[in-house]
């Protein structure tokens, strides 16, 4: 009986102690830092992200995830539950991405801040605050990698079109144009040697050409400034033209002072004699008999002597 009773003690005493170790390991192991809840509310995917993942602020570890759920409020969008430290500066320009850890895929929230000194986001447990998630590097480089596969696809069906049998045969026969085209250009330096070795001596006739040129602007130049010269052939020129033009002047003023009276007596003596000439040029034509018996006498009018009235033409 002693064995038994001897036996159930240490085994009551052995359950107790183990209680006891695992009720201070897991008093130990608790989370005594006072946090704050924040959520994330997304339409991404959050590939590898599980509750417990850490929440790092620009590489600081302020928080784990709490949980995970979809929206009941809206279909296709996550709710993502973040229990972070009250110390943590999370402010109304935070924002989150979702980062990993080297190669295992194991994913957490990375928190950063667009500018400094940002009023803090208040939050409360009935009513948490939201932080709005951006897309990570990786996010960007797969979408970028879509686009660039995207415009890959373009380019390879544009080169399929390129390359097509009746392409190939366009740009074959091309090819052979330039070829048929350069075998005739291919005797055309021969051609064009006589004339290349005639280039020497064009050049050096040209610049004869061109001093001869030269020597005839010189010379003008010279016989423009002896025309030119204060006592110059064009200088004498003008000043007898000068002495000319004074000798008319003073010949019209004599004429006009002397001789155009007496001329103009004479035309009107002349005008006067022409018109007597013509009177009796007339007469004569008239009554040619006037030569002989002379000119007639004038006739009687009425009331003088021997006046007979015209005798009116019959009807």
């Amino acid at each position: 009986m002693e064995n038994r009773s001897h036996a159930l003690t240490t085994g009551f005493f052995t359950i107790t102690l183990l209680i006891a170790a695992i009720l201070f390991g897991i008093w130990f192991n608790q989370d005594r830092v006072e946090r704050v809840p924040y959520v994330i509310a997304t339409t991404q995917a959050v590939p590898g992200l599980n509750p417990q993942a850490p929440v790092r602020y620009r590489g600081l570890e302020v928080g784990k995830v709490g949980s995970i759920a979809f929206d009941p409020q809206m279909a296709g969008q996550i709710l993502v539950t973040l229990n972070i430290n009250t110390d943590a500066p999370i402010t109304r320009t935070t924002f989150a991405t979702l980062g990993y850890q080297g190669v295992t895929g194991i994913a957490f929230i990375s928190l950063d801040d667009e500018k400094t000194g940002s009023p803090l986001l208040a939050t409360n447990t009935d009513h948490p605050a939201r932080i709005p998630l951006r897309q990570g590097f990786l996010d960007q480089v797969e979408k970028r990698g879509r686009e660039i596969l995207t415009q890959t696809e373009e380019v390879t069906r544009r080169l399929n079109t390129l390359l097509s049998p009746e392409n190939q045969k366009i740009m074959l026969a091309a090819f052979a144009d330039v070829s048929t085209t350069a075998n005739k250009y291919r005797d055309l330096p021969e051609k064009l040697e006589p004339t290349i070795a005639r280039l020497p001596a064009l050049a050096n006739h040209a610049q004869s050409t061109l001093d001869s040129f030269n020597a005839l602007a010189t010379d003008l130049n010279r016989l423009s400034t002896s025309l030119q010269a204060p006592d110059g052939p064009i200088q004498r020129v003008s000043d007898s033209v000068e002495r000319i033009t004074t000798s008319v002047e003073s010949v019209a003023g004599g004429l006009e002072m002397d001789t155009l009276p007496q001329v103009n007596s004479l035309s009107d003596d002349t005008r006067a004699s022409m018109r007597a000439v013509r009177r009796t040029m007339n007469k004569i034509n008239d009554r040619p008999q006037s030569l002989i018996f002379g000119a007639p006498g004038i006739p009687p009018g009425p009331g003088e002597d021997g006046f007979a009235a015209p005798i009116a033409p019959a009807k």
